[in-house]
C-alpha cells in the first residue's frame, strides 16, 4: 500500500491556537482536521468559515475525516462547529467522515442530523397593515384608560375611608411622603420659577417699553405666575422628580413581589402604598405652587429693577393691583388637581408595572409622559372654562 504524502498546500497555523483546530489536505483530495484543546464555551464559539472557504477553493477536497486524539475536552460548542461544517461540506458536495471523532460527539451530531428543524419554528416578524395597527392601538388605549378609571376609583374609596378613619394607613409614612414632595422639591422649583419669571419679564419689557408702559410688565409677569406658569410647571417639574419615583419606587417593589406580600398580609397596598403619596403631593402642590408664584414674580422684579428702572415699591403696587383673588384661587386650584394627576399615574404606572428591571425603566418613562401630557390638557381646559365664565 502506497504511502500518504502531504500536499505542499496547507491551512494558515497564525491562529491555531485560538480555534482549535488544524487542517491538512492529504493527496487523495482528503482534508484531515486535528481538533485539540478544548471545545467548551468558556473558551468562545469556534468558527467553521476558513473550512469553509477551504473547500470550494483548489485543489477542492472531496472527503473531510476527523482526528480528535488531541482533543481534551467539548460541549456543545464542538457540536455547532460540526453543524456548520457538515452543512457547508453538503452544499459543496463533500464527504463527511465521522469516525476520528469521540463517541458522544458521533451521537450529537447523528441525532441532529435526523432531528430536521421543524417548519414554522423559527419566528416571523410580518409588519401589520395600517388598520390592524390603528384597531390595536385604539384597542390597547381603550384598555389603559378604563383601568386608569378603576385605579381612580379605588384610590377615591381609600380617600373616603382614610375620612373616617378605616384606611390602613401609617402616619410616619405620610410624613417621610410629605418630606419629599414638599421642602426636599424647593430648591428646584424656586429655580424653574425665577428663571421663568425672569423671562417673562424680559420678553415682556421688550414689547412694552415701546409703548411707554414699562409698568404693566408687574402685570405679565404677576397675572401669568399666579394663574398659569406657577401651577404647570411646578406640576411638569413634579412629574418628572416625583411621578417617576413613585412609578419606580412601586414597580421595584412589583418586581421584588414586596406587593404581593403586603396582599398575602391582608394589607390593602391601596391604602398602604398608594394612599399616603396621593394625599402627600395634593397637599404640598398648593403650598409648592404658591413659592413658585412668588420667586416667579422676584425674577420679574429684578429685571424691571434693572432693566426699566422700576422702583421695587412701585412694582410691588402694581403686581398687588393686578393679581387679584380670582387669580390666586385659580392657579391653587389647578395645583391641586395638577398634584392629584401626577400622584395617581405615578403611583398607577408603578402598580401595573411588568415583573422586569427594564418594565421598571417603562413605568417610570411612560408615568412622565402620560403625567405632562395630562397637565398641559387640564391646564387647557381650564383656561377655556375660567374664559367662559369670566373667573
Amino acid at each position: 500500500m502506497a504511502e500518504t504524502t502531504r500536499a505542499p498546500e496547507r491551512l494558515e497555523r497564525s491562529t491555531a491556537t485560538a480555534r482549535g483546530w488544524d487542517a491538512d489536505l492529504l493527496t487523495p483530495g482528503e482534508l484531515r482536521v486535528r481538533l485539540y484543546g478544548e471545545w467548551v464555551l468558556s473558551r468562545g464559539a469556534r468558527s467553521a468559515a476558513e473550512i469553509s472557504q477551504r473547500l470550494s477553493g483548489a485543489p477542492r477536497p472531496s472527503r473531510i475525516s476527523f482526528d480528535s486524539r488531541t482533543l481534551e475536552g467539548w460541549d456543545n460548542v464542538l457540536i455547532n462547529f460540526l453543524t456548520k461544517l457538515e452543512a457547508a461540506a453538503a452544499e459543496r458536495g463533500v464527504a463527511v467522515d465521522h469516525s476520528g471523532l469521540p463517541g458522544g460527539v458521533q451521537r450529537l451530531v447523528a441525532l441532529a442530523r435526523a432531528v430536521p428543524e421543524r417548519q414554522g419554528a423559527r419566528q416571523t416578524r410580518q409588519r401589520p397593515d395600517l388598520l390592524t395597527r390603528v384597531g390595536s392601538s385604539s384597542i390597547s388605549f381603550l384598555a389603559m384608560s378604563a383601568d386608569l378609571i378603576t385605579f381612580l376609583g379605588e384610590a377615591l374609596i381609600g380617600i373616603g375611608r382614610m375620612l373616617v378613619g378605616r384606611a390602613r394607613l401609617r402616619r410616619s409614612d405620610l410624613m417621610i411622603a410629605i418630606e419629599d414632595c414638599g421642602p426636599s422639591a424647593l430648591p428646584i422649583v424656586a429655580l424653574i420659577s425665577f428663571l421663568v419669571g425672569l423671562i417673562l419679564a424680559f420678553v415682556g419689557a421688550i414689547q412694552l417699553e415701546q409703548f411707554g408702559a414699562a409698568i404693566f410688565v408687574a402685570n405679565l409677569v404677576g397675572i401669568a405666575m399666579a394663574r398659569e406658569m406657577g401651577a404647570m410647571m411646578t406640576a411638569i417639574l413634579m412629574s418628572g422628580r416625583t411621578g417617576a419615583a413613585f412609578a419606580a419606587n412601586l414597580g421595584t417593589m412589583q418586581v421584588s413581589d414586596e406587593v404581593s406580600a403586603l396582599q398575602t398580609l391582608g394589607i390593602p397596598p391601596m391604602e398602604f402604598l398608594v394612599l399616603p403619596r396621593v394625599v402627600a403631593l395634593s397637599l404640598m402642590m398648593p403650598l409648592l405652587t404658591v413659592f413658585a408664584n412668588i420667586v416667579g414674580m422676584l425674577g420679574g422684579l429684578l429685571i424691571g429693577t434693572l432693566m426699566l428702572d422700576i422702583t421695587p415699591i412701585a412694582y410691588y403696587n402694581q403686581t398687588i393691583g393686578a393679581v387679584g383673588i380670582n387669580d390666586w384661587t385659580v392657579g391653587l386650584v389647578k395645583a391641586v388637581l395638577f398634584g392629584a394627576v401626577v400622584a395617581l399615574v405615578g403611583c398607577w404606572r408603578g402598580m401595573r408595572c411588568q415583573r422586569s428591571a427594564a418594565a421598571v425603566g417603562a413605568a417610570a418613562t411612560s408615568a412622565v409622559v402620560l403625567c405632562i401630557v395630562l397637565i398641559i390638557s387640564i391646564d387647557a381646559i381650564a383656561t377655556v372654562i375660567c374664559t367662559t365664565l369670566k373667573i
